[in-house]
């Protein structure tokens, strides 16, 4: 993609501005960790491995802050600070994931002093970033084995390098099968209600000109019912011990309709995103969205001010629905306890 989703510069952490896309490219400049957090939960920034790299940025930031403190002091802003971060948006476990590797930092490090703490903080948060691009360019070779020569791919939501701190997941491995020559064609669903495929997905498609067409979610069904889909690719927030995947709403419909009509399904995110902690999805807590998401879209009100709305950000596909999960390590397949498990242990 010709812009960087983020870049950190003399102490500021600067985020294309995703509420901005397709018409504005702007970017969000945070010099603390209060403005992260809002560009977490505000979705200036969005998709699980940005969100990780930004939080990461966060912790640094928070670091500088109060870095002239006493280390007692210093330590107790610091983790709080952290805490407050992991709660910027709770369904994507790259958030936590990166925030904790901090801690872990902390524990390794607590004899130093507060100076060469903040400075291990910060090659923490760098080297975060940099294993997000190598990641997902490993993950873009493992998945481009899956693609036929030619293919017809229907990918949901954004899951490119706005979603991630360069090339993408889900959105990577299409830009790989691309670059080396394949002949692909993209559907892209819009995504209601923040339209992160319309805005972003499309963005990245039409930067790059890689042929696409732009459906609304609603479409989907009838393209996979009349044999126009080959594949199926799409990215995760959060992964269970036995692949239940939470990805952005509307995932589990579409797994559904592949599972009916024999679709190969394909979840495509880095081992960061599998959470072991949880065995299935039940336990995977779901964010709900305010209700002006659905009844306004760009500030034009399109629903009663007075009617309810319920707006899950993502929603939880159980593992039968998936063929695979890409990963950087390689591709797994059922059963995903044992599968995943094996990642976990190579780890």
């Amino acid at each position: 993609m010709k812009h960087e989703t983020m870049k950190f510069v003399d102490n500021t952490l600067k985020l294309i501005d995703q509420r901005k896309l397709p018409s504005q490219v702007e970017y969000f400049e945070a010099d603390d960790y209060r403005e992260v957090m809002f560009a977490i939960s505000d979705m200036v920034v969005r998709g699980a491995p940005a969100i990780g790299a930004t939080a990461a940025y966060g912790v640094y930031l928070a670091a500088l802050e109060y870095m002239d403190a006493p280390k007692a002091d210093f330590i107790t802003s610091l983790s709080d600070a952290m805490e407050d971060l992991v709660e910027a948006r709770p369904t994507a476990v790259n958030l936590s994931w990166a925030v904790h590797r901090f801690g872990d930092l902390l524990e390794k490090h607590e004899d130093r002093d507060v100076g060469e703490i903040v400075e291990l903080i910060g090659r923490e948060a760098e080297r975060i970033a940099e294993e997000d691009v190598r990641i997902n360019k490993s993950m873009a070779r493992n998945g481009n084995e899956l693609i036929p020569n030619p293919a017809t791919i229907l990918t949901h939501c954004n899951t490119g390098a706005l979603a991630t701190v360069g090339y993408g997941t889900a959105l990577g491995v299409i830009r790989e099968a691309y670059n080396s020559g394949k002949h692909i064609q993209v559907y892209a669903d819009e995504t209601r209600p923040r339209l992160q495929g319309a805005r972003l997905t499309a963005f990245e498609l039409v930067e790059e000109n890689i042929p696409a067409t732009l459906i609304v979610d609603s479409v989907a069904a009838t393209l996979i019912r009349d044999g126009k889909v080959d594949i199926i690719l799409v990215g995760a927030d959060r992964i269970a011990a036995n692949g239940d995947t939470a990805n952005k709403i509307g995932t589990y419909g579409l797994s559904e309709l592949a599972t009916q009509h024999e679709v190969p399904f394909y979840v495509v995110a880095p081992t960061s995103t599998i959470d072991f902690d949880i065995q299935t999805g039940e336990e995977i807590d779901i964010e709900e969205r305010p209700g002006d998401e659905v009844r306004e879209i760009e500030g034009l009100r399109i629903a009663p001010r007075e009617v309810e709305v319920y707006n899950p950000a993502f929603d939880v596909t159980p593992a039968g629905n998936i063929t695979g999960i890409v990963t950087e390590l390689g591709v797994t397949t059922p059963p995903f306890t044992e599968s995943l498990t094996a990642f976990n242990d190579s780890n």
